[in-house]
């Protein structure tokens, strides 16, 4: 048997089933490498052995007995640290709350322990999911598994870099203008931001209210449908959360893709690096040839979308720090602090600029989707760039060049899914995103997984 860390959720839940692998041996095989590796890649902020082998003991008990509860019973799950979790330390990568202790769980992080998941530890993030680089100088900056003196991407740097370097089965992430996507294709996994709504977001520190997603991420695409069908679902708790039925996100995944219509804005072909373009172009090449229909489309509303993602996460995170940055100011990381006070000398007037340049990018993705089925580019336009020593100005600059790939979506409320795309020059991953209608995830992991079928690999460290 490979590597029983490096193992997909989908490969390891029939062992788990089938009685041929335990959960407390996979689990005490993964608190191991995370014991071995992790202070090297700074990926967990709060380790949880104690509890992750209890939670493991009582899931084998269960299986043993017959109570078996679905894929994701014995599974390993490292959970963001944005994520509240009753009775353990919840940080939001911030020093403002390194003893914060909840006393409630979040939604999303309880239905995936209510399912069987085993709780490996919190994970680390760029502060208050804020930032694109990882960079964090409380607890530790978070390290590229392919090269450690790469960045992994951010805020969910923690998950993607777990996942990559098989210090976890499954993480979860939040997307607020490309918190889940960035990291991913910066690490080489795969990670969705669902549809506005889908899933909730009961029980986590806000970074903009009205664009916050939470998501999975994950190994492979057909771990994602495995979560998502855990993570999504209505919950009276969330204001913003959809009361609609929710399909089964695995029944699609090896269906062709002959005859589905792709769109390329023109948009995401403009400012590529050498590498991301030509890698791009061969996986359109690709793509076409599994019988998909590409054809490039035009959607000039997306020039707007820089600063309307700008004015709006400014202006409600802002809103959400204005008290504790009256006091704490010093407490905030050089970065956040220079962003939140910026949104906090925004004024009225632009945020409703940037909400009716929102209002007009939502009209444009109706219009696209009435033509093209999902929507393709590059997950971000750059490649993974090296820590710089002024990690203030690099995390400035790295937002400033992805935010246009990845805010839209955040924007309009629609769905992304990110795979890995293949390698730079330097050796390092890649990624591409499939866009979507709202509610399309089952058609987005039916893509991704044909792309993922075609273009296997393993991640290493």
């Amino acid at each position: 048997m490979p590597e029983i860390g490096l193992l997909t959720a989908t490969e390891l839940s029939p062992l788990i089933k089938s009685r041929q692998l335990s959960p407390v041996e996979l689990t005490k095989h993964l608190l191991n490498r995370i014991d071995t590796i992790d202070p090297t890649i700074h990926s967990y902020i709060t380790p949880l052995h104690e509890l992750a082998l209890k939670q493991a003991r009582e899931a084998e008990t269960d299986i043993m007995h017959g109570h078996y509860k679905g894929p994701l019973h014995g599974i390993p799950i490292g959970i963001k640290d944005n994520y509240y979790t009753k009775g353990i330390r919840t940080t939001d990568g911030s020093k403002l709350f390194k003893n914060f202790i909840p006393n409630i769980t979040a939604t999303a992080a309880k239905k995936l322990l209510r399912a069987g998941g085993i709780m490996l530890g919190k994970l680390n993030m760029h502060e208050f999911a804020l930032g694109s680089t990882g960079t964090n100088l409380i607890f530790g900056t978070t390290r590229n598994p392919w090269n450690i003196h790469y960045m992994p991407g951010g805020s969910s740097g923690g998950s993607s870099a777990a996942l990559a370097a098989g210090l976890t089965t499954l993480a979860t992430g939040s997307d607020t203008f490309g918190s889940i996507r960035l990291p991913a294709a910066m690490c080489g996994i795969y990670g969705l931001k669902p549809t506005y709504g889908l899933v909730s977001t009961y029980g986590m520190f806000p970074s903009a209210w009205s664009l916050d997603s939470a998501g999975p991420m994950a190994r492979s695409v057909s771990d994602l449908a495995l979560m998502l069908n855990v993570m999504a679902g209505f919950d009276a708790n969330d204001p913003s959360s959809l009361h609609i039925p929710i399909p089964n996100y695995t029944e699609d995944l090896n269906k062709e893709i002959k005859g589905i219509k792709i769109g390329i804005p023109k948009h995401y072909l403009k400012g590529l690096e050498t590498d991301v373009e030509k890698l791009f172009h061969n996986a359109v090449a690709t793509i076409q040839d599994l019988g998909a229909e590409i054809k490039e489309i035009k959607i000039p509303e997306l020039s707007m979308s820089t600063f309307s993602g700008y004015s709006v996460v400014g202006g409600e995170a802002s809103a959400f720090h204005y008290e504790w940055l009256q006091d704490y100011a010093a407490d905030y990381g050089a970065d956040n602090r220079i962003f939140l006070l910026s949104g906090a000398l925004s004024y009225s007037p632009q945020y409703v600029k940037a909400q009716q340049a929102r209002r007009k990018l939502v009209e444009a993705f109706h219009n696209a989707f009435e033509n093209v089925d999902i929507m393709l580019g590059p997950t971000i336009p750059i490649t993974t760039p090296a820590f710089s020593q002024n990690w203030v100005e690099q995390n400035l600059e790295v937002i400033r060049r992805c935010l246009p790939f990845t805010v839209p979506v955040n924007l309009t409320g629609t769905p992304s899914l990110s795979v890995p795309m293949g390698f730079c020059s330097q050796g390092l991953p890649v990624g591409m995103q499939f866009i979507g209608n709202h509610l399309s995830e089952k058609l987005l992991l039916q893509v991704g997984r044909a792309w993922e079928r075609i273009n296997p690999y393993r991640f290493r460290v």
